[in-house]
């Protein structure tokens, strides 16, 4: 009970919402998939890569310093009172790159940054049947279809790129 009320007692107020963790798929080099777990009260940031070898450490390193120094300011310049404000330090956050994953195949990082997620984010383990590489193209037609349903009207999208306007740039 001790542990359950310590999580909760360190809880970030934004608008009125309790925040503990924020998850963050992010894109290296237009070429691969990292996901993140920024935990709040913890001051540490985790990363889940699904093919360590994509991103060297000096690599990730220059990747996640951003998020290092700007995860601080953030929640102390959003902050909504002062005394909320001065419980936060600018000091950067800490991180890890987990290496004890399930690695994805090419192709499949970004389905396996987004299970990683909402596997975390409701407390299920990361199963290596679930996520073992021949499931790949499995989890992405499950996770297109799920993402389809539920985007309001998204089969009544309307193409609005200016088409008519193409003819002005053929040559």
């Amino acid at each position: 009970m001790q542990a359950l009320y310590h999580h909760f007692a360190n809880r970030t107020r934004f608008g009125g919402t309790d925040i503990d963790d924020v998850y963050v798929p992010v894109n290296y080099n237009d070429t691969h998939w990292i996901a993140m777990w920024i935990s709040i009260p913890k001051r540490h940031i985790v990363v889940w890569d699904s093919i360590c070898s994509s991103i060297s450490l000096e690599e990730l390193n220059v990747v996640m310093e951003p998020f290092l120094y700007m995860v601080p300011y953030l929640l102390v310049e959003c902050a909504s009172s002062d005394e909320q404000r001065v419980q936060y330090s600018l000091e950067p956050f800490t991180y890890e790159r987990l290496t004890n994953i399930p690695p994805a195949r090419a192709g499949d990082c970004g389905v396996y940054s987004l299970k990683y997620i909402e596997c975390h984010a409701i407390w299920i383990e990361f199963s290596k049947k679930d996520v073992a590489k021949p499931n790949g193209k499995t989890m992405r037609d499950k996770m297109a279809v799920h993402i389809f349903q539920k985007l309001p009207d998204a089969h009544e999208f309307e193409n609005k790129d200016n088409d008519a306007n193409l003819v002005a740039y053929e040559g």
